[in-house]
C-alpha cells in the first residue's frame, strides 16, 4: 500500500465488533473524518496484520499511517489527539483513574461473559448468567442517579459499555433473561445514550446482532 493512501485517519473494524463501535463514536464525538474500511476476520487484510501483528485483531486505528491498536487504547489517543473538542476523560487525575478502572472492568467482563450466554447450555450457562446480572448490578451501582457514568458528560466509561447494549437482546434471548428487570437504570442510561447522534448512527439493530450470533452460533456448531 502506498503511503499516500494512508494519509488522514484509517480505522480498520467489523460492523458488529462493539470494540470497534467505541473507536467509531469516539470519532463522532471529536468530528473527526475518517475512512472506514470493513474488515473480513475469515481472511484478514495485510493491512491489519501488518497494523497488528501482535494479536491481528479489530479495531486498528491508522494515524497518518501509523497504526493504534486495542479499542481502550484507541479511545483515549483519539481524546489526546483531538483535544480541541469536548474531552472524553475528566481532568482530574483521580476521576481519570476512576473512569479507566470501570473500562477496564467493562473490556475484562461483559463480552467473555456475554459470549458464555450464547455458547452455552444448561448449569454453566445458569453460573453465566448469574455472573452477567452481578456485573450488570456493579455498573448500574456506579452509575447511581448520574446522567451519565461521568456525571452530566458523556464520556469514556459510556463509550465502553454502550456498544454493548445491542447486544442485550442476544443475551436476553440465548439465557432466558430480562436485562431491564435485572439493572433498570442501566437501561434507561442506554437510551439517554441512544440519544446522542454519535451513538445512535453506530449501534446496530440488536436483532441484527442477534443474526450475527445466530450465524456464529452455526459456524461453531452451538445449537
Amino acid at each position: 500500500m502506498a503511503d499516500a493512501e494512508m494519509k488522514g485517519v484509517v480505522l480498520l473494524d467489523l460492523w458488529v465488533s462493539p470494540f470497534g463501535q467505541r473507536c467509531r463514536i469516539a470519532l463522532a464525538e471529536k468530528g473527526v473524518e475518517y475512512e472506514y474500511r470493513e474488515e473480513n476476520l475469515a481472511n484478514k487484510s495485510a493491512l491489519l496484520v501488518k497494523s497488528n501483528p501482535v494479536h491481528k485483531k479489530i479495531p486498528v486505528l491508522l494515524h497518518e499511517g501509523k497504526p493504534v491498536c486495542e479499542s481502550l487504547i484507541i479511545v483515549q489517543y483519539i481524546d489526546e489527539v483531538w483535544s480541541d473538542h469536548a474531552p472524553l476523560l475528566p481532568a482530574d487525575p483521580y476521576a481519570r483513574a476512576q473512569a479507566r478502572f470501570w473500562a477496564d472492568f467493562i473490556d475484562k467482563k461483559i463480552y467473555e461473559c456475554g459470549t458464555r450466554l450464547w455458547k452455552l447450555k444448561g448449569e454453566a450457562q445458569q453460573e453465566a448468567k448469574k455472573e452477567f446480572v452481578e456485573i450488570l448490578t456493579l455498573l448500574e451501582g456506579e452509575l447511581g442517579d448520574k446522567k451519565y457514568f461521568g456525571s452530566e458528560t458523556f464520556g469514556f466509561v459510556d463509550i465502553a459499555l454502550i456498544p454493548f447494549s445491542s447486544w442485550f437482546y442476544t443475551y436476553e434471548t440465548c439465557a432466558g433473561l430480562s436485562v431491564e428487570a435485572e439493572v433498570p437504570k442501566l437501561v434507561a442510561w442506554a437510551k439517554r445514550c441512544m440519544e446522542r447522534e454519535s451513538v445512535a448512527k453506530t449501534l446496530y439493530d440488536p436483532h441484527k446482532v442477534y443474526e450475527f450470533v445466530l450465524f456464529l452460533k452455526k459456524k461453531y456448531g452451538v445449537e
